[in-house]
């Protein structure tokens, strides 16, 4: 088929139907959020429930999603700010943290819902593929994943919070061919995907760059430095933190700012009493100043 010109005339402009504002900014692909909330009828009002995960500069956002008639409902949600509370200091957007909130969410969502002692997941992260089975009466809590309009190339960090959460004991619908270092040939190698998990890639960097360019590893991994942590800590403390998030995985209550003062906009009324005693002010103000005035003349 040959190339078409595309004449944007008048018969053009008066046709073209604006997207919505969410989809202009790029925030929400609705064509898959109508197929990802839209539920059988046979279901009786039973909700679709999502896993979104977001991923932002200095954050990691992780989130269980109900769609309601008034809007979205936030069942669970766990961050990447909160993991320095479970030892993980440093390096809050990467893969292996992506797969740390994961856990937590995980974790979070179930003890919520009472499942925690059902759905245990998988404990220890090697990095294997691993599917929830219904256990007893009750069943897994399934959840959809929810990728927004970020890329779903193969071993984005999207999918390691995904992985998380399935270790964690949700049920999340997925196949090995987006984790790190999937190949048609080779298919999943797992040993590859262990390694993000537990920070073996940042470690391996790290030692490469102490080899190679010292100047380039301080100003790199400051941070690191700072915090004590080298490349033989890597593995240790995410794996701690793994065990502290199944130990404990609800919300941390936030800490208030007590010196904090907010201006007060709208006057304090004032009682009775404190009104009748102005009255009483002002008019032995206002005798007070006759007499004075009598006095002059």
């Amino acid at each position: 088929m040959g190339y078409k010109r595309l004449v944007k005339n008048k018969a053009y402009s008066s046709r073209y139907q604006v997207k919505p504002r969410r989809r202009r900014s790029g925030k929400t692909d609705y064509y898959a959020r109508r197929k990802l909330i839209t539920q059988d009828k046979r279901k009786y009002n039973a909700p679709k429930y999502r896993l979104v995960v977001r991923m932002t500069n200095r954050d990691i956002i992780t989130q269980i999603v109900a769609a309601r008639m008034n809007g979205d409902e936030i069942i669970a949600a766990a961050y990447a700010h909160e993991l320095p509370k479970y030892g993980i200091s440093v390096g809050l957007t990467n893969y292996s943290a992506a797969y740390a909130t994961g856990l937590l969410l995980a974790r979070r969502t179930l003890t919520k819902m009472g499942l925690a002692d059902t759905y245990v997941g998988k404990e220890e992260a090697d990095g294997e593929m691993y599917e929830v089975e219904a256990d007893g009466d009750k069943r897994p809590f399934r959840v959809l994943m929810d990728v927004g309009l970020q890329s779903t190339t193969t071993g984005a960090k999207i999918f390691g919070a995904m992985k998380g959460c399935v270790d964690g004991g949700l049920d999340v619908p997925h196949n090995e061919k987006r984790f790190p270092a999937y190949t048609k040939d080779e298919g999943f190698l797992a040993d590859e995907l262990r390694k993000r998990i537990v920070g073996e890639h940042v470690a391996d960097y790290m030692r490469e760059l102490i080899e190679e360019d010292q100047d380039r590893y301080k100003q790199q991994f400051a941070k690191y430095i700072a915090a004590g942590i080298g490349p033989d800590d890597v593995e240790d403390m995410y794996l701690e933190a793994h065990k502290k998030i199944r130990e404990n995985p609800a919300a941390f209550p936030k800490e208030k700012d007590e010196s904090r003062t907010h201006r007060q906009w709208r006057e304090k009324k004032i009682t009775l009493e404190q009104r009748r005693e102005n009255i009483k002010t002002k008019i032995a103000s206002l005798m007070q100043a006759a007499a004075e005035e009598d006095d002059e003349e």
